[in-house]
């Protein structure tokens, strides 16, 4: 980046963005994501991320379906949220982005899924018009959807759409845990704008693989309910939030750009470390190469995110370019034990919003409100410096009391 650009940066303040939320529910009942939340409707959600967390940017990635576009013109009609002219649907301080998750599978491969996102709702009814041709069900989420991968990043970006695998290291349908060991056997990689990294890797993990080493990374809550908006998420540098300038940022144009990735510790992740499904232990760093359970001598191994990356790596070790943004480890307000919800009413009652406490307020300001004891661990939480246990099979990891660790 040259001074100019840097220069115009200092005058924006931080945008915080999470790009990857379900719909649960359209506000007639329809079931749209069948595991997600029934309060998960696109109006709470934007009022959750907007009066609650204090997410300027959200992507919605269940827009594609026909009962939430239902529910977005109704918000739009009726004044509640309004079209931005450089692209997405605007709620009070919060700019949201219309997308869609769906699964893709190439034939003697294992399906994965792909987030795609559109600047307007006009672009986001069109690319439905196109995959209702192709799929079983339209209105629910994360559909497989029979064309050719190639083919369906073509109809994206016919559309001016953005084009992101998601989860891409999971075991559970991301493009590395589960289709194949390089993006490139299975994708056009000139027409991938980023890669979410999903709960159970960051950065540096990421890093070991080259063809990644140009790709700009996300990191996204992936939420089933209004609690889980924000467990993990960006932090942008725009001129506004919008849909145009979410563009800009990925290409490091213009002064935009990722300036921090916000993550669980990948080991908090439900993914991180092989798991016995046949006597259900977590295989820890000792049992690393593993082909059997040490404990019930068991094959039925679920390969957790590090190993699976470390079994498809090109380098030895990982080289994070220069260029790539901070990765802060960070808990999530919800994780840290002792913290209530009458505690964190109270925080945000007083400071507003979890990005406000998270970002804006000072240890000595928090005692205020929780304590001393409180107020420390909050600390150490947005650190990354709280103990953890790995997490494997399905299982979240655990965040450990009141012991810290220094990184």
């Amino acid at each position: 980046m040259n001074d100019q650009q840097q220069d115009v940066r200092n005058l924006w303040e931080p945008c915080y963005a999470d790009l990857h939320i379900h719909i649960g529910r359209t506000s007639r009942g329809e079931a749209v994501k069948i595991s997600g939340s029934r309060d998960l409707t696109f109006e709470n959600i934007a009022r959750e991320a907007s009066d609650r967390k204090g997410i300027q940017l959200l992507g919605v990635i269940d827009s594609h379906s026909p009962v939430v576009q239902m529910d977005i013109e109704q918000l739009v009609e009726d004044g509640t949220m309004s079209e931005l002219e450089g692209g997405g649907i605007a709620y009070q301080d919060t700019t949201i982005l219309l997308g869609t998750e769906i699964e893709l599978r190439e034939p003697g491969m294992r399906e994965f899924h792909l987030l795609a996102y559109f600047r307007d709702l006009a672009s986001m009814k069109s690319f439905t018009a196109f995959m209702q041709l192709y799929m079983k069900n339209v209105n629910l989420s994360s559909q497989r959807v029979y064309v050719p991968t190639l083919e369906i990043q073509s109809e994206i970006k016919a559309r001016g759409g953005l084009i992101v695998p998601a989860h891409a290291f999971t075991p559970h349908k991301g493009i590395y845990g589960s289709t194949a060991s390089r993006m490139a056997d299975v994708l056009d990689t000139s027409l991938i704008d980023a890669v979410e990294l999903g709960l159970s890797s960051d950065s540096t993990m990421a890093s070991y693989i080259r063809e990644l080493d140009n790709v700009p990374f996300l990191t996204n809550s992936d939420a089933h309910s209004l609690g889980k908006i924000g467990r993990e998420y960006n932090e942008l540098t725009l001129a506004t939030p919008s849909f145009d300038e979410f563009r800009m940022a990925l290409q490091n144009e213009g002064g935009r750009g990722i300036t921090a990735n916000y993550g669980l510790n990948p080991r908090l992740g439900k993914y991180h470390r092989t798991y016995c499904s046949a006597c259900g232990r977590i295989l820890d760093e000792r049992a690393l190469s593993a082909e059997r359970c040490p404990h019930c001598g068991s094959t039925k191994l679920v390969q957790g995110v590090l190993d699976r990356i470390l079994a498809i790596a090109d380098r030895d070790n990982p080289e994070v370019p220069d260029s790539r943004p901070a990765y802060h480890y960070q808990v999530p307000l919800e994780f840290i034990p002792g913290l209530g919800k009458a505690k964190l009413r109270q925080l945000l009652e007083r400071f507003g919003t979890e990005m406000n406490v998270l970002h804006r307020t000072s240890e000595g300001e928090l005692a205020t409100v929780v304590g001393p004891v409180m107020a420390a661990m909050i600390v150490a939480a947005r650190n990354g410096q709280l103990a953890l246990s790995s997490g494997g099979g399905g299982t979240y990891g655990k965040v450990a009391g009141n012991d810290r660790v220094d990184h």
